[in-house]
């Protein structure tokens, strides 16, 4: 493993591990492509993908959180919708709850972000780009989501809903 991976783990370890984290992520869709976010230092691999989003902060509502979040992931302004589903994301040291809305694009510019809380040499963001759900499935299952396992379609995203516990 390289050092900046290592400082990755690290620092994905330090501030996210072995604590329950509230999420909130959004499911941004343009034409049959959803948006995606590729990290780096997470699962087995150290290759992850996961639709944009992040922890809520104390005194932040969840659309707040969502709005904030996708601004630095993506480049994006977006006006949050409905909440579609909520996921129990639990693969150690990782444990979170996560919220998922439809987002709409209201600005903004699409580009690879950061996260503000990481260090510059432990970046975790690697890419970011609109996928088919053919793309999304090409991947190895430990490298995507796994919400993904129940959809075969952009139209079975959307259509999740409940508590997914996976």
């Amino acid at each position: 493993m390289n050092q900046t991976l290592d400082k990755a783990r690290e620092e994905v370890t330090k501030l996210y591990g072995y604590r329950l984290r509230l999420r909130v992520c959004g499911i941004y869709i343009e034409g049959d492509r959803l948006l995606m976010v590729r990290h780096r230092g997470i699962g087995p691999t150290d290759t992850f993908w996961c639709p944009p989003g992040g922890g809520s902060q104390f005194n932040e509502t969840a659309h707040e959180a969502l709005i904030r979040e996708f601004k630095e992931e993506t480049g994006l302004d977006i006006r949050v919708g409905d909440l579609l589903f909520v996921n129990e994301f639990m693969h150690p040291p990782l444990h979170a709850l996560e919220l998922f809305f439809s987002v709409q694009a209201t600005g903004g510019q699409l580009r690879q972000g950061f996260d503000p809380e990481m260090s510059l040499d432990g970046q975790i963001i690697e890419e970011v780009r609109l996928m088919t759900i053919a793309e999304i499935k090409s991947y190895p299952p430990e490298e995507v989501h796994t919400l993904f396992q129940q959809c075969r379609s952009i139209n079975d995203v959307v259509e999740l809903t409940g508590y997914l516990n996976q």
